[in-house]
C-alpha cells in the first residue's frame, strides 16, 4: 500500500513496537499522528528523532472525552497499540489492565469510525493455556492474566464492529518481540544487558518456549495489513513459527555477547500462570498478508546486542552527552 500522504494515527506510539512502526511510517511518507498521554518529548524518548515529523495527540484512551478530537483529525488508517502492557504486573493492577486494554479499546473504536482500515494489535498472550501448539487462529483463547483478558476483550469488540457494522478491521496477534528500544524488563533485553555488563543472569528452569520475532519483521506485517483487503475481518498471527526454550535463549545470547556472566538456571520460580509452549502458526499471515520474516532471529539478535552495547555506553558513561545532560 502506498502510504504517502496517508493520514495515519498510531495510539500508544511511544511504546516499543509502535515506535518502530512510527519510524517506518515516516519513511514511507505518511502524515503521522501519535496518540500519547503526554505531549512531551521528554516522556516519549523513543520518538525523539521523529518529534518534528509527527503530530502528537494528547489523550488517554480511558477517557472517552479526550478522544473526541479524532473526529477532527479524521485518520484514514488507525493502528491501535495503546494498552497496559506488562503481563506479570497486571495481577497487581487488575483494574488498570482491564480499563486500558478492554474499555480503552472500546473507547477508541467508538470515538471515530470513518476510517479505511483499523488494525487492532492484540497479543499471543490471549491464547493462554492450549493443549497443543503451534497456536492456530481458530483455537479458543484461554487468557490467564488480566493483561490478556483485557486484550481479548478489546479484540472481541473490534471483531464485533466488523461483523455488525462492516467496519474494515484487522486483528493481529503478534508473538514475542525483541529489538532496539525495548524495556530492560523484557526477557531478551534483560538477558542482553546482564550479559554485556557481566552481571548474574537469574532464570527459572527455562523449559518454557517462546516464539521470538525481530521487531522490524513485525512492522513489515503491520504495514502490509493496512493494504490487504483479504485480511479485513480476520484474526492473523504474526510470529516466526520457530520456538526456543528460555534456557536455550540465554545460552545463545551468552555466547553471542562472549559474556563472563554467571548463569543460574533454576534460581527463580516459574510464574503460577506459566504458559509452557508458545509458537505461532503463521500460514495465515503468509497467505493473507504475503508476510514472512525478513531479518530473522539470529541477525535480529546481532542488531539488538549492538544497539544495547551503545545504549549502555551512553546511559552509563559519565562522559557521554546523555549523562552530561543530567548534570
Amino acid at each position: 500500500m502506498d502510504l504517502r500522504n496517508k493520514k495515519v494515527l498510531v495510539t500508544g506510539g511511544p511504546g516499543f513496537i509502535a515506535s518502530h512502526l512510527c519510524r517506518r511510517l515516516v519513511r514511507e511518507g505518511a502524515s503521522l499522528y501519535v496518540l500519547t498521554r503526554y505531549n512531551s518529548i521528554i516522556d516519549n524518548v523513543r520518538l525523539a528523532g521523529l518529534w518534528g515529523q509527527l503530530i502528537p495527540v494528547e489523550a488517554d484512551i480511558r477517557n472517552p472525552d479526550s478522544l473526541a478530537q479524532l473526529r477532527t483529525i479524521r485518520p484514514e488508517i488507525i493502528y491501535h497499540f495503546a494498552a497496559y502492557n506488562h503481563v506479570g504486573d497486571s495481577f497487581l493492577h487488575v483494574a488498570e489492565a482491564i480499563d486500558s486494554n478492554g474499555k480503552g479499546s472500546v473507547n477508541v473504536l467508538e470515538a471515530y469510525g470513518d476510517y479505511e482500515r483499523f488494525i487492532y494489535i492484540s497479543s499471543s498472550e490471549v491464547y493462554g493455556r492450549q493443549e497443543a501448539g503451534p497456536f492456530h487462529e481458530g483455537a479458543t483463547p484461554f487468557p490467564v492474566s488480566p493483561y490478556a483478558v483485557g486484550k481479548y476483550a478489546g479484540e472481541l469488540y473490534a471483531r464485533m464492529k466488523w461483523a455488525v457494522e462492516g467496519k474494515p478491521i484487522v486483528v493481529l496477534r503478534p508473538f514475542n518481540a525483541f529489538g532496539p528500544y525495548q524495556s530492560p524488563r523484557a526477557v531478551v533485553a534483560e538477558i542482553i544487558i546482564n550479559c554485556l555488563l557481566g552481571q548474574e543472569v537469574l532464570a527459572t528452569e527455562g523449559k518454557q518456549t517462546r516464539d521470538f520475532s525481530f521487531v522490524e519483521d513485525l512492522v513489515d506485517a503491520f504495514v502490509l495489513a493496512a493494504g490487504r483487503d483479504e485480511a479485513v475481518g480476520e484474526v492473523v498471527n504474526v510470529g516466526s513459527g520457530r520456538e526456543i526454550a528460555i534456557r536455550d535463549l540465554i545460552g545463545v545470547i551468552h555466547g553471542m555477547t562472549r559474556s563472563s556472566s554467571r548463569v543460574r538456571i533454576g534460581a527463580l520460580p516459574y510464574r503460577p500462570t506459566e504458559i509452557w509452549r508458545m509458537c505461532a502458526a503463521n500460514e495465515k499471515a503468509q497467505r493473507l498478508l504475503g508476510w514472512r520474516p525478513r531479518v530473522g532471529f539470529e541477525r535480529g539478535l546481532e542488531i539488538t546486542i549492538d544497539w544495547y552495547g551503545r545504549f549502555i555506553k551512553e546511559f552509563m558513561d559519565p562522559a557521554s552527552a546523555l549523562c552530561r545532560l543530567g548534570l
